[in-house]
């Protein structure tokens, strides 16, 4: 799923969705399952079930799956999933927030304590760590679907307040609440897309020790294994080490 991009591009060196390509499935599966609940079963009508398809096709999700994560959220119905967050401080007192979509927030609570005890780290309450970031809508588009030139002058267009180009990526950031306004705009001329989120943007980032770097992504990956987490944000920078 989707986090910060340093973050993200270390997930992607290191192999991780393709060794957890059923994990990272069932996640896509569970959100586009609540989304199609909560509103239209028309993806069109429904800008958070088209996000979280689009997601899906990124990740290469085979489209019976997709189509069977919506029909299940007619068939499940005893199952009501909250968005709960959590924040808190790991290895190293990064700042961290974790995004979760649970059936059983006791369940889910539990686990996520744990795995920050067994860093060294601990939680906190909402707001402990949650005003070292702004919260942005972020647009990201692979790079073989527009020049850089093109995507920043329809990202400034489409009402963006910032485009940056990634090695792999282009991520459009705008105000979270102009998102899918923003994003209108732009299917006018792209059609794929590889998320569209609102994620947690940190204002300062914290550098950690090379010789540290193993233990803070093992901490971030134990995190986004549990079953009910959805997305991990840090504060840490991986680029000057």
């Amino acid at each position: 799923m989707s986090g910060h991009s340093k973050w993200a591009s270390i997930k992607h060196s290191k192999g991780k969705a393709d060794k957890q390509r059923s994990k990272i499935f069932s996640k896509l599966s569970k959100e586009i399952s609540v989304a199609a609940k909560l509103g239209d079963k028309d993806p069109a009508m429904n800008p958070r079930l088209r996000s979280a398809i689009q997601a899906a096709r990124s990740a290469n999700m085979p489209k019976d799956n997709i189509e069977r994560a919506i029909d299940k959220s007619s068939a499940n119905t005893e199952s009501n999933f909250e968005n709960l967050r959590y924040e808190g401080f790991g290895p190293d007192k990064i700042a961290v927030i974790v995004e979760t979509l649970t059936d059983n927030k006791n369940r889910t609570a539990s686990n996520v304590r744990t795995i920050f005890q067994k860093s060294g780290g601990s939680l906190g309450t909402q707001g402990s760590a949650s005003h070292n970031f702004n919260q942005l809508g972020i647009i990201k588009i692979d790079k073989k679907e527009i020049s850089e030139e093109n995507i920043f002058e329809l990202a400034i267009e489409s009402g963006a307040d910032e485009c940056i180009s990634h090695d792999e990526f282009h991520e459009i950031q705008c105000p979270m609440s102009e998102i899918y306004n923003v994003k209108k705009k732009l299917e006018k001329i792209i059609s794929n897309f590889i998320s569209t989120d609102i994620e947690w943007i940190p204002l300062n980032s914290v550098n950690v020790e090379k010789d540290r770097e193993e233990t803070v992504i093992d901490f971030l990956e134990n995190l986004e294994d549990d079953d009910d987490v959805q997305n991990v944000f840090s504060n840490i920078n991986f680029g000057n080490n």
